[in-house]
């Protein structure tokens, strides 16, 4: 299991355009689909253990926050030839036996991945509501089989602040996974 550490993206970022089918619904999501609210844009597969660490918590962060003003997508851009435990239908079956509450949408070109700077799964990218980003990093400390309990308490401050009108701690650590399974000769610049 190779340790992937995220871009950290400059904050400040307008959020990158995006328009993708939900693995779930088979609805169109976009970026717009959020416009005037604060986004939290997680990139995350099925098969990687550091998700499925995390996975409840994913869970639990689309009912905490589920009657907040708050938009919350998750995007799959892994290599399904590859990696078919990451197809869409895989995916669905993942959000629906972890009761997500968010649209979980697949990149099959991986240009959306790219366009956000992903790096590996989980990922995370919150933006204000003017689409500008403010949290970029890890979810919290907890990584497989490190012993630390899941609790989120890093981006669910960055997201407790941006819903109070404070503003988000500028310290932040890098989110840790997989690396995103590129395509063969889709590698971007940053990747490696």
């Amino acid at each position: 299991m190779v340790k992937t550490a995220s871009t950290m993206l400059p904050l400040g970022t307008q959020a990158p355009n995006f328009e993708l089918p939900d693995v779930v619904t088979g609805q169109t999501i976009s970026l717009s689909s959020f416009a005037g609210k604060p986004l939290l844009v997680m990139f995350i597969c099925q098969h990687c253990p550091f998700v499925k660490h995390i996975k409840s918590e994913l869970a639990n962060l689309g009912k905490d926050y589920a009657n907040r003003d708050l938009g919350i997508v998750a995007i799959s851009s892994n290599d399904i030839n590859k990696y078919p435990d990451d197809a869409p239908e895989k995916l669905k079956v993942m959000a629906e036996e972890a009761g997500f509450l968010f649209p979980i949408c697949f990149d099959e070109s991986q240009e959306v991945a790219k366009a956000y700077t992903a790096a590996c799964t989980p990922d995370f990218f919150l933006f204000d509501a003017d689409q500008k980003l403010v949290y970029r990093g890890q979810l919290d400390d907890s990584r497989p089989s490190n012993g630390i309990p899941v609790t989120g308490k890093d981006l669910r401050a960055a997201l407790n602040a941006i819903l109070t009108g404070k503003t988000v701690d500028s310290n932040q650590k890098p989110s840790i996974g997989c690396n995103i399974k590129w395509k063969p000769g889709n590698e971007p610049s940053y990747y490696g």
